[in-house]
């Protein structure tokens, strides 16, 4: 397989960094606590599957106009340090590394934005992330997204772009999610994988055959520590 797709979110990391930065961005004044509630509102029921997130992404997207980039970039960093960095799958590591000694193209795709895609990368060393842009002018964000949204079939969409420019096709291609909300993904790719899978993403993987693996979580001893896989 020349091609290898992981989402973050709970694939890579265990954690729901949109969650985590709804708190982080409350607890810093960016967010009132009626934008936070909603947006956690909106996020759980996404989990669950009842909720189509392309709305609340545009939502979330649209908050930041006015906003300067490189502000956001720093809080993002500082989130990351924070928070996600080190809550990365231990499984995640090993597959990685699998795919770098078969020589597959590999990236991230994501629902996530590029802001948080750029330290996760730095330290995991890839070079490619499918995700979430934002447009923004003079150093300013606009309040709209730089391209489709990197959601549901639009993973699909940037997914096959991204293959097409590498020589590849979704048919050669393995996907790793947690998340019934891939499907669309995870029906387009010749190996799609269930990493510690949401319930509705397990029952049906066993239903199709699809493998179902668990990555596991980092220990508390690793807290605070970037990965080196």
């Amino acid at each position: 397989m020349p091609l290898a797709l992981f989402d973050l979110d709970r694939t890579v990391l265990a954690v729901n960094s949109a969650r985590l930065w709804v708190d982080f961005e409350m607890k810093g004044g960016y967010l009132t606590r009626w934008q936070a509630v909603r947006a956690a509102a909106w996020i759980g029921t996404y989990h669950i599957g009842f909720t189509r997130l392309e709305s609340l992404l545009e939502e979330a997207i649209a908050t930041l106009a006015g906003s300067r980039e490189e502000e956001v970039r720093a809080r993002t960093e500082a989130f990351y340090a924070e928070r996600i960095a080190h809550t990365y799958r231990p499984g995640a590591f090993e597959a990685l590394k699998l795919h770098r000694e078969a020589g597959d193209t590999v990236a991230l795709l994501t629902s996530s934005s590029n802001y948080l895609c750029a330290p996760v990368l730095r330290d995991l060393s890839l070079e490619h992330a499918l995700c979430n842009r934002f447009e923004v002018a003079e150093g300013v964000f606009t309040g709209k997204p730089a391209g489709p949204i990197c959601y549901a079939a639009g993973k699909v969409a940037h997914a096959i772009a991204f293959a097409e420019r590498h020589g590849h096709t979704l048919a050669e291609a393995t996907f790793y999610t947690d998340s019934m909300s891939d499907l669309p993904m995870l029906e387009a790719v010749g190996r799609p994988v269930a990493v510690n899978p949401d319930p509705r993403l397990r029952r049906l993987a066993k239903k199709r055959g699809w493998p179902v693996v668990d990555w596991g979580v980092s220990s508390p001893a690793d807290s605070g520590t970037s990965p080196a896989p």
